[in-house]
C-alpha cells in the first residue's frame, strides 16, 4: 500500500469517530516543558485548566482560548503510533474518541466530560515546530493539510466553563 493510500485509510478511520457520546481515552498533564504524566483522572478548573498542567504557568497571561486541548484518539494513533504513551508526545491534555471536525464541533459547542464542561474556542490548533520535530515535517504537513484541518487532526482548543473531574473512560458528549 502506498503512503497516499495509508493516509486516506487513516483519514477515513478518523472521520468515522462518533459524532456524540464519545469516550475520554487518555488524560495527560504537562508539569514542565517536555514532561508528561499519564493520569487516570484529572481536575479541570475554570481558572487553571488541567490542575498541575503548565498551561496556567505559561507566560504572564495564558491564553484562555487554548486552556485545554483535545486530540482525537484515532488521529493520535495515526500520527504517533498505537501506544497511548506515544500519544502524549503530541502535547495535548485530553485524547478522545469523538469527531472533532469543525462541522461537528464549531466554536461555542460545549462538551461534558465527567463532571466538567468545556467550550470549543475559535482558536485553530495546528501542527507547530515542536510537532514537526517529534513526528516529522511530512506529518505536520499532513495534519495541516486541507483534509487534516477539516477533521481537526491536530486537535481543538477549548476553555473550561464548569470545573470538574474527568476520568479515563468517561463519556464525552455535546451539551
Amino acid at each position: 500500500m502506498t503512503t497516499a493510500e495509508d493516509a486516506r485509510t487513516g483519514l477515513d478511520h478518523v472521520a468515522a469517530s462518533p459524532a456524540d457520546d464519545g469516550v475520554l481515552e487518555l488524560v495527560v498533564r504537562r508539569p514542565a516543558v517536555n514532561e508528561r504524566e499519564l493520569l487516570e483522572e484529572g481536575e479541570l478548573d475554570v481558572e487553571l485548566g488541567l490542575v498541575g498542567d503548565r498551561w496556567s504557568r505559561h507566560g504572564k497571561r495564558p491564553n484562555r482560548k487554548a486552556q485545554v486541548t483535545l486530540m482525537n484518539a484515532r488521529s493520535a494513533a495515526l500520527v504517533t503510533g498505537d501506544t497511548r504513551e506515544s500519544w502524549a508526545l503530541a502535547g495535548d491534555q485530553l485524547y478522545v474518541d469523538l469527531d472533532l471536525s469543525g462541522d461537528n464541533l464549531p466554536p461555542g459547542t460545549r462538551l461534558a466530560i465527567g463532571s466538567a464542561v468545556l467550550e470549543v474556542t475559535d482558536m485553530p490548533h495546528l501542527g507547530c515546530g515542536k510537532f514537526a520535530v517529534r513526528f516529522g515535517a511530512d506529518t505536520r504537513e499532513f495534519v495541516n493539510s486541507e483534509d487534516g484541518v477539516a477533521l481537526n487532526l491536530r486537535g481543538i482548543n477549548t476553555r473550561v466553563v464548569e470545573s470538574g473531574t474527568v476520568r479515563r473512560g468517561d463519556s464525552v458528549r455535546k451539551v
